[in-house]
């Protein structure tokens, strides 16, 4: 497998050493690519010209916590030195907040309506496209992990013993509470906006069917799962924390009762990543050893992308078109690969 795998790295795309554990990667709105690392800065690439330098921001005084796509263009960072920050696609910094010189602003999540959120322990901000403030809402523990939904009229925050659905326009700032007891870490909510799904410190996710408030339980994970993607049309929930890529089932009356599928395992590895297309019913997957691959749900073929042995795979994702796909890795390796090739 790895020399297909190197292959597919080296004949359709680009790396580099970065030198530093890359937090979180994301392609922007633009089309840029923005990696977020841990030494505080913001790597940028062009697809378009990925032979050409990847320029390297100064963006935090300390690490980067947590990256995604701006609003319209760049990408947006939290740091431990409490600063909310925007990086332009020519490398421009912009500090959109400072939440506190000893606060870390462990989460990011922006809307191409223009919202924007970051949470500072307990408390979510929003801020408008401008910069502005909007609201601060408060939840009974750190926060966990945030989410738009796909309209941007609503935000989910997971935190100790539940989750909390805010409706971000909403005069009266009262959440929908999702209970159920434990620690609830990353978050992500269906396309079509039914179902919100937490992964626990208990090696398990949970789901809230919102119509009903009907309970999901999946469970049976040997470690924690740190990425949860659902499939362009949500009808597939793939997950990383075991060693194979768990995707469950979505459609039919959702998870209850269902196995789940299980693509590209049995060598032992866990999956560290996942991240789905944004078109079709395919997986890209990042494994602890550093393999990556692409696994087509239906009938489980996978294409290697890229080789084992670059550190384990922290941070994964496509671009809007789902013609590009980049990774990093804990020690600082990235690549990126175009898939829009043939041959």
């Amino acid at each position: 497998m790895s020399e297909a795998a190197d292959f597919l790295l080296d004949a359709r795309g680009t790396s580099r050493e970065l030198g530093a554990w890359v937090i979180g990667l994301a392609f922007g709105r633009d089309g840029s690519l923005g990696l977020g690392l841990g030494d505080g800065t913001v790597r940028v690439a062009n697809p378009r010209q990925p032979q050409g330098e990847w320029a390297s921001v100064a963006a935090h005084d300390g690490a980067v916590l947590a990256l995604c796509a701006d609003a319209k263009s760049g990408f947006l960072t939290g740091g431990d030195d409490g600063r909310l920050v925007r990086t332009a696609p020519d490398g421009s910094v912009e500090a959109v907040a400072q939440l506190g010189a000893m606060k870390w602003v462990e989460h990011v999540a922006a809307h191409e309506s223009g919202l924007r959120a970051a949470s500072v322990g307990k408390q979510l901000h929003l801020f408008d496209a401008q910069g502005a403030k909007l609201k601060t809402l408060t939840h009974p523990s750190s926060v966990g992990g945030i989410a738009f939904d796909t309209k941007g009229k609503r935000v989910a925050a997971s935190h100790y013993n539940g989750a909390s659905l805010w409706f971000v326009a909403s005069k009266e700032d009262k959440p929908r509470v999702l209970e159920w007891k434990g620690s609830h870490a990353a978050i992500a909510i269906s396309p079509d906006g039914t179902h919100v799904v937490t992964a626990m410190q208990e090696n398990a996710l949970h789901g809230w069917r919102l119509a009903d408030g009907q309970h999901m339980r999946m469970s049976g994970y040997p470690s924690k799962t740190h990425f949860l993607s659902f499939t362009a049309r949500g009808k597939w929930l793939a997950t990383s924390g075991a060693d194979a890529v768990v995707v469950w089932p979505f459609f039919g009356g959702g998870p209850m009762g269902k196995a789940p599928t299980e693509l590209a395992g049995g060598d032992g590895v866990l999956c560290s990543a996942v991240a789905c297309h944004p078109q079709h019913e395919v997986v890209a997957a990042g494994f602890a050893d550093g393999l990556v691959l692409l696994a087509e749900i239906g009938s489980g073929k996978i294409v290697p992308v890229a080789a084992p042995g670059h550190g384990s795979i922290s941070a994964l994702g496509w671009n809007a078109t789902g013609t590009h796909l980049a990774f990093g890795t804990e020690t600082g390796f990235a690549g990126l690969v175009d898939l829009s090739k043939r041959g």
